[in-house]
This record gives structure tokens, sequence and C-alpha cells, in this order.
């Protein structure tokens, strides 16, 4: 009874278990085109994470079936908020 309990595991974790797909987004560049390509569910587009701003990419862009968005995974240099202050109590 083992055996087969074990061995359903296994096939039921394969199934389970899907091909990852790689980063798409390079996170060392703030903007991404996004090539469209023909062919259903996404066929062969990709994305080109290799520009510095959206005026770059769209000049790269233009005359292809492709759009420029900012890339959600590039570590944008945000200033610190600043300290709280703190109150002092009152007696």
């Amino acid at each position: 009874m083992r055996l087969p309990l074990l061995t359903l595991t296994a096939i039921a974790t394969l199934f389970v278990a899907a091909d990852a797909d790689a980063q798409t987004y390079d996170p060392r560049y703030p903007v991404c085109m996004h090539v469209y390509t023909p062919g259903g569910r996404g066929g062969g587009d990709y994305y080109d994470c290799s520009f510095t701003s959206i005026p770059q990419c769209r000049a790269t862009a233009s005359g292809r079936a492709a759009s420029c968005d900012v890339n959600p995974y590039y570590a944008f240099d945000e200033p610190p908020p600043p300290p709280r202050k703190r109150h002092k109590k009152v007696q």
C-alpha cells in the first residue's frame, strides 16, 4: 500500500510543477519595451529592458508593434523618508 501511495504522490507532484518562465525584466534599467509578435497567446512576445528613458525607448519602438513602460522591477533611487519628530512628554 505504501508504494502505490508514494507513486501517486510523485506523479501528482510532476503534474503540479509547471515550467518556470525566465525573468523578463532586467532590474538594471528603468524602462522596458514590450514587443508584440503575431501568434496567439503571446506567441513570442518579449520584453527588451535596456532603455534609460521613455523617449529613448519610444524612438526604438517607432514603427514597430511595441510599447514602452516603466520597469516594475527597477530599484529607483528614492530618498529615505525624513526622520520622525519625537514629542516630549509633558509632565
